[in-house]
């Protein structure tokens, strides 16, 4: 499975971006698909999750209220709504994929076995 994220951008403090990943296939191996974000001398972390098979969708406490994670399985893509940014959302959003994951795996990052090369997204005035 090969992962390509895109939509990353400069936006303002309050604005909105949407990020989206797009699978080359479709497969039991996609069944799991996260967003993770990287910012400069921090740790990669858990930002939103969706699961096919479940139809569930789960959020850090940073991203709950304020993103919305969807996917459009005829065209093989999850999207991230982000709304009301701050500058501490600024980081490379990277979207990756895994099989069925029950619910305490979705935020181990060694899960996935398949990576999108990240998208840059900057919130600054």
């Amino acid at each position: 499975v090969q992962l390509q994220a895109f939509g990353g951008g400069l936006v303002q403090p309050g604005g909105f971006l949407r990020l989206s990943c797009a699978a080359s296939v479709r497969t039991s191996s996609s069944d799991t698909i996260t967003w993770f974000r990287q910012s400069p001398g921090k740790e990669r972390e858990f930002v939103a999750a969706i699961r096919r098979t479940e139809n569930s969708q789960h959020y850090s406490n940073s991203a709950k209220g304020r993103f919305a994670i969807s996917r459009d399985n005829a065209k093989n893509t999850v999207y991230l709504q982000m709304n009301s940014l701050t500058p501490e959302d600024t980081a490379v959003y990277y979207c990756a994929a895994a099989p069925r994951l029950i619910v305490s795996e979705i935020r181990r990052i060694g899960a996935y076995h398949y990576w999108g090369q990240g998208t840059l997204v900057t919130v600054s005035s």
